[in-house]
């Protein structure tokens, strides 16, 4: 029976196809990012500076190098792993509508993000100084894992995880936390109320070299596990029965998945704030087109998360210039219409 998961199916040779379109696409994302914005530097220029021998002007390496190339390696970064972290929740639930912040990841992100710019003010002067502009994000991404140890804490008993409670739990976790939140905002003066929403729907805007080398710490090493869990995820959507008859390790799977899911989210939120729809269009499309195997899955969800936050990064940077739109609003403007479509195409939850 194990063997059957290895055998071919007849959504491989499209998802064999589908891959160098997935890889094109992110190229030309990136080329895009890169050549376009406000200051208005363009990729075609550069280049032709380089050949004719002039060479980079000062303020063209600060724009390329200092401002628009970790922003695009933040936003491929973020991208992907929201993407990845998507995947693996649907197979770990068996439920294309599971996304990172069924399990209170987010919302324990967004609870420590709030408490550090609400409550930042009456910390040590020292811790303050030490963090920097770094305390939001370590706020965040010590909040989205307080909330996983919590859930698993909860969730687990007599050395079992039951994938019911830690949904349950987790609903009532990012209630408790959204709750909290909404105390925090209501004691917010004008100026917090203004980093909150701002925060709240996410933006690039932030990215630098150090904040891009802290998250990739968390995210490179997540999304390199990811693919391993790729077998027992296909797996459990026999059932957990089946899986553990396959020789799958159940408890060590649900373990895994949910510290994967937890790195990953809760570094992409403490990076660029809230953003949405990315981890639960991208592998729901991807499951349309290509099939439901995880293997090529989760590398393909690497791939088209990564390059759609870069295409709404973009459009963010673009639609209001000077200024720019929060990147959390493009991708819900540009995932609701899709993850609607989908849900038509499959003739309503029935067909989910």
């Amino acid at each position: 029976m194990a063997m059957a998961l290895d055998l071919p199916h007849p959504g491989q040779p499209r998802a064999a196809r589908l891959r160098p379109w997935l890889v094109a696409l992110l190229l030309a994302a990136a080329l895009l990012s890169v050549g376009s914005g406000a200051a208005g530097v363009s990729l075609h220029g550069v280049l032709g500076d380089l050949l004719s021998g002039q060479g980079i002007s000062a303020r063209d390496k600060v724009v390329l190098l200092d401002i628009r190339l970790p922003r695009l390696a933040m936003g491929i970064l973020v991208g992907a792993g929201l993407a990845v972290a998507g995947a693996v929740m649907q197979g770990l639930f068996r439920n294309p509508l599971a996304d990172p912040g069924i399990v209170g990841v987010g919302a324990g992100a967004g609870l420590g993000a709030v408490a550090a710019i609400v409550l930042g003010g009456l910390l040590p002067g020292a811790l303050v100084a030490t963090f920097g502009q770094y305390l939001v994000p370590v706020a965040a991404f010590l909040g989205a894992w307080g909330a996983t140890l919590l859930l698993y804490r909860v969730a687990s008993r007599g050395g079992r995880t039951s994938v019911a409670v830690l949904l349950l739990a987790g609903i009532a976790l990012a209630a408790m936390a959204g709750a909290l939140t909404g105390v925090l905002t209501y004691l917010a003066d004008d100026r917090q109320l203004r980093d909150l929403t701002f925060w709240g729907m996410g933006s690039l805007a932030g990215a630098s070299w150090l904040r891009l080398v802290a998250g990739a710490a968390l995210i490179a090493p997540a999304l390199v596990l990811a693919p391993r869990l790729a077998r027992g995820l296909d797996a459990l959507a026999l059932g957990e029965a089946a899986a553990a008859h396959m020789g799958t390790d159940i408890e060590r799977l649900k373990r895994h998945s949910v510290l994967v899911v937890a790195a990953l989210a809760g570094a992409a939120v403490a990076l660029a704030g809230g953003i949405g729809f990315v981890g639960i269009v991208v592998p729901h499309l991807l499951r349309l087109l290509a099939g439901p195997g995880h293997r090529r899955l989760l590398v393909d969800a690497a791939l088209l998360g990564a390059a759609l936050l870069v295409l709404a990064d973009l459009v963010a940077r673009r639609v209001v210039v000077p200024a720019e739109l929060p990147i959390g609003i493009v991708t819900a403007v540009l995932g609701a219409p899709v993850f609607l479509w989908i849900l038509l195409r499959r003739r309503g939850f029935g067909g989910l």
